[in-house]
């Protein structure tokens, strides 16, 4: 009996780690109970590279994007593909789902406004993911020149945060 629960618990561990993997996510605990002082209590992780990613997923658009739009510049339809900020060279994504701060607390003043300098791994923003206060830095220096999102606002895996020129 204890060597058919150890495999029915395995095969339960595995189909867990799977569910993981198809979900793309990165944590998930359960407890299986068996009855009276008897339970599985599970917990499967695993790590990733959040803040890479979209830094590597910017970088590949980008000279897509730039040689494309002066080409066409005179054309309507490129106007409006120029007007959309995720299409920007200078736009700096969310890595994350998350709520967005522009401040450190409450009350503190922003990180960064419209016109100024940054300098390669400044704080711009934070996004809270999971209780967790993830700062995004600046992926090069420059001018901030938009600032695309509202503090306390929930942004998506690769929304656009900043325009950095």
């Amino acid at each position: 009996m204890t060597n058919k629960t150890h495999e029915a618990d395995v095969s339960f561990i595995k189909a867990l780690a799977e569910l993981l993997r198809d979900n793309d996510l990165t944590e998930l605990q359960v407890k299986r109970d068996y009855g009276e002082d008897d339970s599985l209590n599970v917990r499967v992780s695993r790590q990733t590279m959040a803040a890479p990613a979209p830094v590597q997923a910017y970088a590949a658009p980008a000279p897509v994007v730039a040689p494309a739009a002066p080409a066409a510049a005179s054309a309507a339809a490129p106007t409006a593909v120029n007007d959309d900020p995720a299409s920007h060279p200078g736009a700096v994504p969310s890595p994350m789902v998350g709520t967005i701060y522009t401040q450190p607390e409450p009350g503190a003043p922003t990180f960064v406004k419209v016109g100024d300098q940054v300098a390669e791994g400044d704080t711009l923003l934070i996004v809270e993911a999971m209780k967790t206060m993830n700062h995004i830095p600046a992926p090069k220096a420059g001018t901030i020149k938009r600032i695309l999102v509202e503090d306390g606002a929930a942004v998506e895996f690769g929304t656009p945060l900043v325009i950095i020129e």
